[in-house]
């Protein structure tokens, strides 16, 4: 896992991310009323959800979207390159960010600023991880499928676990639907319980 940054316990590819930028965000990034943060774990649908909020602010006029690359359009806040963006950028800024809600800039939390949060089934995300993963030279290939398997479980997956990427009360309504959904599986299957 030396392809990772390790930060408060959780791994960030060292490509994209450095512990200052990271140590900024938290506590000196300043969130604007006006803002609009798109909030996701990874693989879980984030540039689906950044093209369809800038179709929207456009008014379904695609000439921004074809003329501006994503990562200007919508700066993850926490990468080495979209802090810096965000923190000159004017007027209403649309925030991507993968940040578990502990890490996220404390300045949010005293303002209007609107939050989508994406969640995607844990499935679908691991499968969507190991794939992209494959592609690319971000970190480490895990290799098997299996082996990505047992990193996902063990919450060694880009910025940590998946199931503490949500608040309490978004775990606990999980939860619920997980072990409604799980039943008649062998509980083995499930380490984190």
């Amino acid at each position: 896992m030396s392809d990772y940054l390790w930060f408060e316990g959780i791994p960030f590819p060292s490509v994209a991310y450095e512990k200052e930028t990271l140590d900024k965000v938290g506590d000196k990034f300043l969130v604007r009323d006006e803002d609009t943060i798109i909030l996701t774990y990874p693989k879980s649908g984030t540039n689906w959800l950044i093209e369809i909020v800038c179709l929207i602010h456009t008014k379904g006029n695609p000439k921004w979207i074809q003329s501006v690359p994503i990562w200007e359009r919508s700066p993850w806040v926490e990468t080495k390159m979209g802090y810096p963006i965000l923190t000159n950028q004017e007027g209403p800024r649309l925030i991507s960010s993968h940040l578990p809600f502990h890490l996220f800039p404390k300045s949010f939390f005293s303002s209007k600023a609107k939050m989508i949060y994406v969640i995607r089934n844990p499935r679908d995300v691991l499968v969507s991880g190991y794939f992209f993963l494959h592609k690319t030279n971000l970190v480490k290939n895990p290799g098997s499928l299996i082996k990505y398997f047992e990193w996902f479980l063990k919450g060694n997956g880009t910025t940590g676990d998946w199931k503490n990427h949500f608040t309490v009360a978004q775990a606990e309504a999980f939860d619920k639907v997980f072990q409604e959904k799980m039943i008649g599986f062998p509980p083995e299957l499930f380490p984190w319980q």
